[in-house]
């Protein structure tokens, strides 16, 4: 068996490096079937290559380098027989590390996965990364029972692909616990210690203000601080936890108690260390910490450990193999150490349980287990993975923000204007824009629960209450200075409303915004009929597709449906010749969007006619809209007339929005759902550069959008309509990125 491990690797000096070091010692040279066993490694490093590795690494990759990745993936394709993934998130390059998901997809050997991390809160992107490397593995090990029940509860993990493997540790000389003492000259005190790399969730303060009273009583006692400041530390803040550190120690008194070893330790000098300790101390300031490899040295090493009750060590130091005390609690935690050392039967015996315990997961017994693993794993493996590349690349999406829609939005409703990313007031608000973001605030709700959503959707379903006539129509635009500019909004504005409050009433985040969205579509619903703009009929058409996914047994709003959807399919046959397969004589602006609902029409109804004209109207737009490998939206200087010259420039980002929401509809109603897919995240790149002028319209600065692709460029300006048809788009191929995994 060839075996590729993707890891860091000493000389990086971290936790993950000495793990796998250790990992691969432990392995044994033959297994059972007494075949040689060979391991390599594949590195990541944040540097160009100049750590001095050992030949046991044959590959590196520059974390910040998504090439590396899948020139990876080829290398281990060729050379191993396994790949064995070490996985933690700030080791691999991306947002969350999501550059390694690439790697993974390219696999075609088995993979294991170890996690060593597994977080109870994660956010979108570590959930995502995190469910995705569970899926792509054939094992995953962790090393608690806590992270088994994470995994399957809340990234959806088979249980039955998950299996514990302990920290491992190597065997102390547990006898020789005065030899220890003696070489640090600790001979005749009381020695307690923390390790590991320093920063504030290291909770080292507690201890410190822990000690006055025990030195008290026991004044040979010397604590020592061992380890480096964390890298990442250093960079932002530099050595102040640190010297906040030696300053609270001298504020004490405690100078000739406290010792800081400023070194990030050899594992053989860590294990002299901790022979040579008594108490070992893990005082970390919250719970959320899966695992902890220097609480398992310590334990496998016979000290007696006194820990805070995070995630790990409430599960190691169970069954009195150690002393738990409260989060930041100085005074409980002094009380725990003169208890201990007032009662040393009591704490001979925590040694111990510890120790006797320790013995069973030692690195040798730990490695046998990896090797029986990565046995069954091989067995069980059917086939090759196919080497196909996902087609969405969730590392080419910026991150999802609302920076830009706050700063449009204010007490009334979200501003139709900007100059460059500054809200212009001169224009004020319309009733198009704020139904725009209701829909957009309550899918950002939806997906990431993100309490701002909720606040912000409060402001425009008040706008959109405010703008309804008596009869159901509205009123769109309002100056600055609330004064009403109309008395009755377009079809179009009358159909985006109705599309938003329906999405409202199928996902509403509380029962409020439920009832009165409720209220609002249903003052509306006598003009539905009457409508005869093809536009505002394929809104409205959108709006009533989400009111039947909450209403599904209103018969008579079907009826409305399909007599709103047989006008769009008049209009398609009257304009419709051989050579323009259209809805009307020209080509303008939201044309995906015509599709798009009638593919709604079809879920719901599943009658042919509407998937005819869907399929037909799409593959026309497609004809006008694809070149090589990026859209070229139909512009709105002039348009592009039946038997007419198109006009390619000015692009508008609404267009784009509605491509991705035309392919979008399609893939949940066709069996060419790969396809489908790949032409809605061409679709969505239009917005970050794929477009004929190769310019991003969204401002990776501002969070906004620019207006419009122009000959000579883009339109600066950040309107509200160009920026909601960005995040609709953005959230659209998020959710079809979750949709891929099931293809």
């Amino acid at each position: 068996m060839k075996a590729a491990i993707i890891t860091t690797y000493p000389p990086r000096e971290c936790g993950i490096a000495t793990f796998t070091e250790n990992l691969i010692r432990a392995i044994p040279k033959q297994n059972e079937r007494k075949e040689d066993t060979s391991i390599f490694v594949v590195a990541m490093t944040d540097k160009e290559g100049t750590y001095a590795y050992p030949d046991i690494v044959k590959y590196k990759i520059r974390d910040s380098h998504q090439k590396d990745y899948l020139k990876a993936a080829d290398f281990i394709n060729y050379s191993a027989d396994i790949c064995i993934l070490q996985h933690e998130f700030g080791i691999f390059g991306g947002k969350s590390g999501v550059y390694i998901l690439p790697l993974l997809n390219r696999l075609k050997v088995p993979l294991l996965v170890t996690f060593h991390t597994v977080l109870k809160e994660p956010t979108f992107s570590e959930k995502a990364i995190l469910t995705e490397v569970g899926r792509q593995a054939d094992k995953i090990v962790v090393m608690s029972k806590m992270a088994v029940n994470f995994l399957v509860d809340i990234y959806q993990i088979p249980r039955k692909k998950i299996t514990i493997i302990e920290h491992g540790f190597p065997e102390f000389d547990y006898k020789n616990h005065e030899y220890y003492k003696k070489k640090f000259h600790l001979h005749g005190k009381i020695s307690l210690m923390t390790f590991g790399l320093l920063s504030r969730g290291k909770g080292i303060e507690t201890v410190i203000r822990a000690l006055p009273p025990v030195v008290e009583k026991f004044p040979n006692l010397v604590y020592l601080i061992v380890g480096k400041t964390h890298p990442r530390v250093v960079k932002v803040s530099g050595e102040e936890y640190r010297h906040f550190l030696k300053r609270l120690v001298q504020k004490n008194k405690l100078e000739k108690h406290v010792v800081f070893i400023d070194s990030f330790l050899k594992e053989p000098d860590l294990c002299a260390y901790l022979s040579a300790t008594d108490i070992y101390i893990t005082p970390y300031t919250n719970e959320a910490q899966i695992t902890s490899g220097t609480l398992s040295y310590a334990v496998g090493a016979g000290a007696a450990v006194v820990s805070t009750p995070y995630w790990h060590a409430a599960e190691l130091l169970d069954k009195n193999r150690g002393v738990l005390f409260p989060f930041n609690d100085h005074e409980e935690l002094s009380r725990v150490l003169l208890d201990l050392l007032e009662n040393p039967v009591r704490m001979n015996t925590i040694r111990n349980r510890a120790y006797a315990y320790g013995q069973k997961i030692t690195w040798p017994l730990q490695g046998k287990k990896y090797l029986k693993t990565s046995e069954q794993v091989l067995i069980r493996h059917r086939k090759p993975k196919q080497n196909v590349d996902k087609i969405i690349d969730p590392t080419l999406l910026p991150s999802l923000s609302l920076n830009h829609i706050k700063r449009m939005t204010d007490n009334t409703g979200i501003l139709q204007h900007a100059r460059y990313n500054i809200p212009d007031y001169r224009h004020g608000y319309c009733l198009d824009d704020n139904a725009r973001a209701l829909l957009v605030m309550n899918m950002v709700y939806e997906r990431q629960n993100e309490p701002e959503a909720i606040n912000l959707m409060s402001v425009y379903l008040s706008y959109i209450n405010y703008m309804q006539n008596p009869d159901g129509t509205y009123r769109n635009f309002m100056g600055y200075n609330h004064e009403f500019l109309d008395k009755k909004s377009s079809e179009d504005a009358f159909g985006r409303t109705i599309w938003a409050l329906g999405f409202l009433l199928a996902h509403s985040p509380n029962d409020s915004f439920f009832q009165i969205a409720r209220h609002l579509f249903n003052l509306s619903f006598g003009r539905f009929q009457q409508l005869k703009s093809i536009r505002g009929i394929a809104n409205t058409l959108m709006g009533i597709s989400y009111f039947l996914a909450r209403f599904p047994w209103d018969e008579g709003m079907v009826s409305v449906m399909t007599g709103l959807a047989d006008k769009l399919v008049q209009a398609f046959e009257k304009e419709s010749s051989d050579d323009w397969h259209w809805f009307e004589p020209v080509l303008t602006y939201d044309n995906g969007l015509l599709p798009a609902s009638l593919f709604c029409v079809y879920e719901k109804t599943g009658l042919e006619k509407y998937l005819k004209v869907a399929n037909e109207s799409m593959k026309f737009l497609e004809e006008v809209t694809f070149k090589d490998d990026h859209i070229v939206l139909v512009g709105n200087e002039g348009w592009f007339p039946k038997g007419g010259k198109r006009a390619r420039f000015t692009q508008q980002p609404v267009d784009a929005m509605a491509m991705v929401l035309m392919y979008e509809k399609a893939y949940l109603v066709s069996e060419n759902k790969k396809e489908y897919l790949n032409k809605m995240f061409t679709s969505f790149m239009w917005f970050l550069g794929e477009n004929d002028l190769h310019i991003p319209l969204f401002d990776y600065e501002t969070k906004g959008c620019c207006d419009g692709l122009e000959k000579e460029g883009v339109n600066r300006n950040q309107g509200a309509e160009s920026m909601l048809a960005y995040l609709l788009s953005h959230l659209v191929v998020l959710e079809a990125f979750e949709k891929e995994k099931t293809i």
